[in-house]
């Protein structure tokens, strides 16, 4: 086992890290731009190294600078958490050739899996069934006018690259299609570095559920069961559920299994997320896969008991899975909100600031990951998630019972939060009974 790790991330997922490895019996590192001087969770870390400025480009994500804080502090083993560098084979290659263990998972599965393309290749090669769409890349506006012409309307343009809802564009005809293109491409490269760009099927009212694995380097790997991530705003997740609330146990056994064959055909080793797409009659598809510590694992630690950023830990530093599949039980249910700083009734505008009031909810079944506290300054500089919600109860009506009243008591002042928005969609009657899509947020709720 490691006895130093480097967190080069922040936020609430650096904290969540520094309690792992606390657990653990492992020191940690943590790196910080100027920005984050005064982040709380720097006190926790054993070491602290600022690296640069606030802009990204200065600091998480300047590889130079976090190799040199992990050589200044002498760690093992660097921790990507999620987000900036966490999905980067370049800064997994650079860290293992620097005798540095990157916690995550090989750079060759990380490639493969990691470009949404050579993902869908590896999908259809062991039968995962995928969306309809371009078998690679669309080179030009030609290309994707006559693939969009063969599977039919709606179509959707996404990003090779990355993810975050960043580079997808929606197309209903030619004109929109080609408009999405160069939208798309632009967004691509500006987020990504890569202008690279595919063509899928737009399936309508569809949901999104995603499965979660966890694979060592001695040939074991093990599905975790689902999470319904439907509850969506921009492609981007507001509420994530597990299990789903309208999965068969057929389709369950199926979509879990057929994301164990993916991520075995890959080679993989460490957390990582299939990400699928379900029709209204069930059938899914294979959109991505996200090769890190989703933002959402807490719901799965909860139905099931495992701590999945110490099974990261574990597996980077060479140990066997510490549990196998038949010893993985499921356990009621949970729902985590995301609370970002931000104004859903001005189309989701960032609201950076200090906070100057804070109360957290408690009680049973409730848990709250999040880096924030009374005073503190919320940078405009970095995803404007600031904490995360989780409750799990013995059943999804006991869930959202409980998270409606922790959501009640959950107070921050004065930026504006999307607390309000969660609220709302707790009392919804069609996120209730299941009955939703994801397009259900901006076509319903944000339509009033």
């Amino acid at each position: 086992m490691f006895s130093k790790i480097l967190i080069a991330n922040r936020g609430e997922i650096a904290l969540r890290i520094i309690r792992a490895c606390r657990e653990l019996g492992i020191q940690t590192a943590v790196v910080y731009s100027t920005a984050d001087r005064d982040a709380a969770y720097i006190k926790l870390a054993d070491r602290a190294i600022c690296i640069g400025d606030a802009p990204p480009v200065s600091s998480y994500l300047n590889i130079p600078r976090i190799i040199s804080a992990a050589e200044v502090a002498d760690v093992q083993a660097i921790h990507p958490g999620y987000g900036f560098l966490a999905e980067n084979p370049h800064f997994a290659e650079v860290c293992r050739s620097c005798k540095i263990e990157f916690i995550g998972p090989p750079v060759e599965a990380m490639t493969k899996l990691g470009d949404k393309v050579e993902a869908r290749r590896l999908a259809r090669k062991n039968k995962v069934p995928t969306i309809p769409g371009s078998e690679g890349p669309v080179e030009d506006d030609k290309q994707a006018l006559a693939v969009a012409a063969e599977i039919g309307y709606p179509v959707i343009v996404k990003a090779a690259a990355g993810g975050g809802g960043r580079g997808m564009r929606i197309a209903h005809n030619e004109v929109s299609l080609r408009a999405g293109l160069q939208q798309a491409r632009a967004e691509a490269e500006n987020a990504f570095k890569d202008s690279t760009v595919y063509i899928e099927k737009y399936i309508e009212r569809g949901r999104h559920v995603e499965v979660q694995i966890l694979a060592d380097h001695h040939g074991n790997i093990i599905h975790l069961g689902e999470r319904d991530c439907t509850m969506q705003r921009r492609h981007q997740k507001l509420i994530e559920e597990a299990p789903s609330p309208v999965l068969s146990a057929e389709n369950r056994e199926a979509m879990c299994a057929a994301a164990v064959r993916l991520a075995k055909a890959a080679g993989y080793a460490s957390a990582g997320t299939i990400e699928f797409l379900v029709d209204s009659r069930q059938n899914f598809y294979m959109m991505e896969v996200n090769t890190r510590i989703q933002v959402e694992h807490p719901v799965t630690e909860a139905i099931t008991g495992i701590d999945l950023v110490k099974e990261q830990i574990r597996i980077a530093a060479g140990e066997p899975l510490s549990i196998k599949q038949k010893d993985v039980v499921f356990n009621g249910h949970a729902i985590e909100c995301r609370i970002n700083a931000e104004d859903p009734s001005r189309g989701f505008a960032p609201s950076p600031g200090t906070i100057e009031e804070l109360r957290l909810p408690g009680g049973p079944g409730v848990r709250v990951d999040s880096h924030i506290y009374a005073g503190y300054r919320i940078p405009p500089n970095y995803d404007s998630l600031i904490a995360k919600l989780i409750v799990h109860r013995p059943t999804r009506a006991e869930a959202v019972a409980t998270m409606r009243r922790a959501l009640s008591e959950f107070h921050i002042s004065p930026i504006r939060t999307t607390i309000p928005l969660h609220m709302s969609i707790m009392d919804n009657q069609a996120f209730l009974t299941s009955e939703v899509d994801t397009g259900f947020v901006e076509r319903v709720l944000l339509a009033k």
